[in-house]
């Protein structure tokens, strides 16, 4: 496996050698505990005898996607078309863009697929199928789709006993392209409570393409792929009978919403943003520092949950938890940093200067506002590696 280590520059303009030396605000992602992260979702699904088709929207990142993925070829997934192009021209040849296509997009599938990249796309309607017929037909090129399916009202899908919509589409997908299989992801998931919820819901969405899939295959159409994804069902799942693959994508990093879940631990989350203190307003019971929501995204993910983590949690340099310490409002580059309402926890003695790191309510919102990681292994303050990251559609 071969990884580009880019080290970082720091205030002087030399190599950061520490996590001290790096320049404010930026992402920290600590290396051991994502490898930690993948190995454990990994070893789970082998004991089903499925697959990992990991989700590289949430690390957008070929170091970290060689992390995860089984080998350099995939498999993959992806929710843009800038992603996929990124992942293809670093020799991923087995990706699914898991977002229901549009007929404009068309065009550059059949380019990434001309590269040797067997891409294949996601749709719900006989609208969709026929433009992707017609258009495979035009290109010379049978394209690949898997038909999505609504497990839990969540999004979009085809309800998975609706027997007509799913034949009808079938067959306007295979007057020219090609039914790869059916795919679902059970959203709805990142609402459950409780151990019983979570496998309630993992065994909802397996059943529905199973479902789905018996339908298709007793219509006379093959359907080889068999796909499910989301993290809290993937970690929670009792049975995969009938299941080729599992799509996951924030398990490689998890977050405060996972954990409010119940589906890691706070110990368990790899990212963090490093902020530095700037500023005091001792009567509000305010620290100050350089990371406002430019740096930690808006999302408020655990606003809803029992423990609001405001905009995220606040750990020393090592990135150990001070307790309940928040991040509790956010202007765009200024944080505030204030004890969680409710608790009679004291504001540690940071001066101006010092170093916390932030810890995300959502760990994919979050990534997107950096432009790469900064490498380090657990307590240890020195800076491995810089990891570039992309954005963009």
């Amino acid at each position: 496996m071969t990884e580009t280590a880019i080290l970082e520059t720091g205030r002087d303009g030399q190599a950061a050698a520490s996590i001290n030396d790096l320049e404010t605000p930026c992402l920290v992602l600590d290396v051991d505990k994502m490898d930690r992260n993948v190995a454990r979702l990994r070893s789970r699904l082998e004991g089903f005898g499925v697959s990992l088709r990991p989700h590289l929207k949430t690390a957008k990142s070929i170091e970290v996607a060689r992390r995860v993925m089984t080998s350099n070829e995939g498999p993959a997934t992806v929710s843009t078309l800038r992603e996929a192009e990124f992942f293809a021209a670093a020799g991923v040849k087995d990706i699914i863009y898991a977002v229901g296509i549009a007929p404009a997009k068309l065009p550059k599938i059949a380019e990434l697929r001309r590269t040797g990249c067997d891409l294949a796309i996601v749709l719900d309607t006989v609208e969709q199928a026929r433009a992707v017929a017609d258009f495979s037909r035009e290109a010379g090129m049978a394209i690949p789709a898997l038909i999505e399916i609504d497990c839990d009202g969540h999004r979009s899908g085809v309800l998975p006993r609706d027997r007509q919509r799913l034949v009808d589409i079938a067959a306007a997908l295979t007057d020219g392209a090609e039914l790869r299989g059916v795919l679902t992801h059970a959203g709805a998931s990142y609402g459950a409570r409780g151990v019983e919820e979570l496998r309630r819901a993992a065994e909802e969405e397996r059943q529905a393409v199973v479902d789905a899939a018996t339908i298709l295959r007793e219509a006379g159409h093959e359907c080889p792929v068999v796909s499910i994804g989301s993290t809290p069902t993937a970690h929670h799942a009792q049975n995969l009978d009938g299941v080729t693959e599992v799509r996951a994508g924030v398990f490689v990093f998890f977050d405060l919403v996972m954990a409010g879940i119940g589906i890691c631990d706070i110990d368990d989350i790899a990212v963090s943003v490093l902020g530095t203190v700037i500023g005091h307003q001792e009567e509000k019971g305010w620290i100050l520092i350089d990371a406002g929501w430019m740096a930690m995204s808006r999302d408020r993910g655990t606003a809803k949950q029992d423990v609001d983590q405001g905009y995220g949690l606040v750990c020393d340099i090592e990135g150990k938890p001070y307790g309940d310490l928040i991040l509790a409002d956010a202007n765009q580059e200024h944080g505030i940093i204030a004890v969680r309402e409710g608790s009679d926890a004291k504001l540690p003695d940071l001066k101006i200067g010092d170093r916390v790191r932030i810890l995300p309510n959502h760990a994919c919102a979050t990534g997107a506002q950096h432009s790469s990681y900064h490498v380090v292994r657990g307590g240890s303050d020195a800076v491995e590696a810089e990891w570039p990251r992309f954005g963009g559609w």
